[in-house]
């Protein structure tokens, strides 16, 4: 039995809100999930997993229709979904009372339940969030039933807020696959047990690839693998300054870098390193180069502390720099306090260019 494990897809966020390319990033959430259901179709995969936050809040009538068209068309792919903490299902939510295709199976409640797939000779256990938090630990106890066939848990959770689990004990619970949702990051625990992490990254924490889990269930077991399948990636970038390096060479260096490691990505940038004491990176000016989702600066103004020790051995400046000296701490602390407290001696508290 054939199988792909998604959650988190978050149909209706909007990542980054104004920044330039946050509307196309809404339109590639929803592309990247109904391409993959389409593919999913088409390639006779027998069986969609969605475990919860299918949408990024509760989902309209409308919303729910789209959707159901397409899981209906993937059909005879079966589709097993929940409802997580993000689209949980409140007392007017339109999932309540939704009627959906015959392949499609929903839990509908904030119970375990568990569908039987007869096609698929495969039972799947699960409920859905019906509030947006769950704190009791709604997945220790479930065991599979005692009836052949292959079993399958569908849960979200994961943390002290949203059902927390302890993975190992729901690892040795006799499920064939365990498909989690709720945390975004991919984790593949064992060949029966991951985390699909987000199909799409939703915010700039979502860094690295993004995708979806494929999987077969034999009679000889588990096999599983993750797929990227995200437009784009959330990636750091780290830029190493040195004192000899202007504000607009940074800049240059900086769209070097992102046409080098691909124009379509949206980046964390970091500076680090040493620049002169007269040099000031402009921050505003980095942020509209290429998709800089965040900019910070962790540079350090450059001080020879030795010389002015020496120079100032009897004065404010050369006991500052021996008291530090002498405070126990790693080398890189001591570098910053030294830099930074030269640099409000020098130029007083508002920097460089007070």
């Amino acid at each position: 039995m054939r199988f792909i494990h998604m959650a988190d897809i978050h149909l209706g966020a909007v990542p980054d809100k104004g920044k330039p390319w946050s509307a196309k990033r809404a339109e590639e959430i929803e592309t990247t999930f109904y391409r993959l259901l389409q593919e999913a179709g088409h390639q006779g995969v027998d069986l969609a997993l969605i475990a919860g936050d299918i949408f990024h809040r509760p989902p309209t009538k409308r919303e729910l229709k789209e959707l159901n068209y397409r899981l209906e068309a993937m059909a005879p792919t079966q589709v097993v979904m929940m409802a997580g903490n993000h689209d949980y299902i409140g007392e007017n939510s339109n999932y309540r009372g939704f009627t959906w295709a015959e392949n499609v199976h929903f839990f509908r409640q904030e119970r375990m339940d568990a569908v039987y797939i007869e096609p698929l000779d495969t039972w799947v256990y699960g409920l859905s969030y019906e509030h947006r938090e769950i704190k009791a630990p709604l997945y220790d106890r479930v065991r599979p039933l005692d009836r052949p066939g292959f079993h399958i848990l569908l849960a979200h959770g994961g943390d002290e807020k949203h059902i927390p689990i302890q993975k190992n004990a729901l690892m040795a619970a006799g499920f064939d696959y365990v498909a989690l949702g709720h945390i975004h990051k991919p984790e593949i625990i064992s060949d029966k047990m991951a985390y699909a992490g987000a199909l799409e990254p939703i915010d700039r924490l979502d860094m690295g690839a993004r995708g979806y889990i494929y999987g077969e269930i034999t009679n000889r077991g588990t096999r599983i693998q993750f797929c990227p399948a995200s437009c784009r990636e959330y990636r750091e970038m780290i830029l190493e300054s040195d004192t000899d390096m202007t504000s607009g060479e940074m800049e240059q260096w900086l769209q070097q870098q992102i046409h080098i490691e691909g124009d379509k990505h949206l980046y964390n940038v970091v500076l680090k390193g040493y620049r002169d004491t007269d040099i000031v990176y402009r921050l505003d000016r980095l942020a509209q180069i290429g998709n800089v989702v965040s900019i910070r600066d962790e540079t350090l103004p450059w001080f020879d502390f030795e010389r002015l020790y020496n120079e100032n051995s009897e004065n404010l400046i050369g006991m500052f720099i021996k008291k530090v000296y002498q405070m126990p701490m790693d080398e890189h602390r001591r570098e910053q306090i030294l830099s930074y407290g030269l640099q409000a001696m020098y130029y007083g508290k508002g920097g460089m260019n007070s």
